[in-house]
């Protein structure tokens, strides 16, 4: 799981859990056109984007901080729901700039490029890692 991290256009912050893909350098994720995240980065497209191990003594988290920018062309869609299908076992149909489930509805996809990114270290020992892109 990853947790999205944007701001409303009042300001305030708002977090919510979703699913991603890593390919070509970019995290991808989906939204519905009228969901919250997709609303607030209609109005500013900076997002944190995080995920790592539920635990305190092993594993390894990340921060993502990128900028969520639509991914729209079917050149770009077509691998992105490919990988969704292999590591989720989620099918869409690549249609009209989006993903199109089993309902039909169009789902907005968007690709985060990373800017900065920190990776935690958990155990002994613990360690903390930045990377700029």
């Amino acid at each position: 799981m990853f947790w999205l991290a944007s701001v409303r256009p009042d300001g305030r912050p708002h977090v919510t859990p979703l699913i991603a893909v890593w390919l070509a350098g970019r995290l991808y994720f989906c939204t519905g056109e009228s969901e919250r995240k997709a609303t607030n980065l209609a109005h500013n497209v900076h997002c944190v984007i995080t995920t790592g191990a539920n635990t305190l003594h092993e594993g390894f988290d990340l921060v993502i901080e990128g900028d969520a920018v639509r991914a729209t062309g079917d050149s770009q869609l077509q691998p992105v729901a490919e990988q969704y299908a292999a590591k989720y076992d989620w099918h869409d149909t690549v249609r009209y700039g989006a993903f199109s489930g089993d309902g039909g509805n169009l789902v907005l996809v968007y690709a985060v490029t990373p800017t900065t990114v920190f990776g935690f270290g958990k155990g002994e020992p613990f360690s903390q890692t930045r990377g700029r892109f």
